[in-house]
């Protein structure tokens, strides 16, 4: 059955980074598009755009498309615009799908949820580069994408761009939890992902936030889209079937 999937990046991405995973879909016979939000497009102004903002662009993305029985796909950072969206989309949507992403509770931001560690890290390359913030290549390389060789990770990291912090700082404006929604959700879990600790994971502590969802694991890092495309394509396709 064909079915229409909006792909939702994450921090430091635009849509262009996720068109592999999108043609791999594309392949399979589904309707696939890869919005680039706000914040993350090139001339925006990383300084002042917030989550709320780049929650709008979403939203805006699908009426603007008339999308319906929408599979909603979030990676990472794109788990809390997706959330932050869900409501206002909620007669468009068929599936929310979590791609090792952040699900936030009423009022909590991304910030919330990572570790003290990256928080701070954050705050000081923030205060340096006009509240924008990039992830160190050796974290990159070490965390986010540590199922690539060298060459990979390197020219994966040249697609990157600055992200406006306040998009992690911001709390999300949810009404109620997620898991009081009615709509079908998924959470996808790659299980080679270590961007978060071990002891601090994506599955089962971000995961069981959605209530009732269905799970599904494939293999690869953080940045599967970059490693495993045909891979993680069939696990969103796993994901967010009827």
């Amino acid at each position: 059955m064909a079915d229409t999937y909006v792909l939702v990046h994450g921090a430091w991405h635009t849509g262009a980074e996720l068109e592999p995973v999108a043609r791999a879909l594309r392949a399979a016979g589904h309707t696939v598009l890869c919005p680039t939000l706000a914040g993350n497009r090139p001339d925006d102004d990383r300084s002042r755009i917030g989550l709320a903002d780049a929650v709008a662009s979403l939203v805006e993305f699908v009426e603007a498309n008339d999308l319906r029985q929408l599979r909603l796909v979030g990676h990472s950072y794109g788990g809390m615009v997706i959330s932050g969206a869900a409501a206002r989309l909620l007669p468009r949507l068929a599936r929310l799908v979590y791609v090792n992403a952040f699900v936030p509770q009423p009022g909590e931001s991304l910030n919330d949820m990572v570790p003290p560690h990256y928080k701070a890290l954050f705050d000081t390359i923030a205060a340096a580069n006009g509240n924008a913030v990039m992830l160190p290549f050796a974290i990159w390389r070490e965390a986010f994408i540590n199922d690539a060789d060298h060459e990979l990770a390197t020219s994966a990291y040249a697609a990157l761009n600055p992200h406006p912090y306040r998009t992690f700082t911001e709390p999300v404006a949810l009404e109620q939890p997620l898991a009081a929604l009615t709509v079908g959700k998924s959470y996808l879990n790659c299980v080679l992902d270590t961007a978060l600790p071990a002891s601090l994971p994506w599955h089962p502590r971000l995961s069981e936030r959605l209530g009732l969802f269905r799970y599904v694991e494939c293999a690869g890092s953080h940045e599967a889209w970059f490693t495993q495309p045909t891979a993680l394509a069939q696990a969103i396709e796993a994901a967010g079937r009827d």
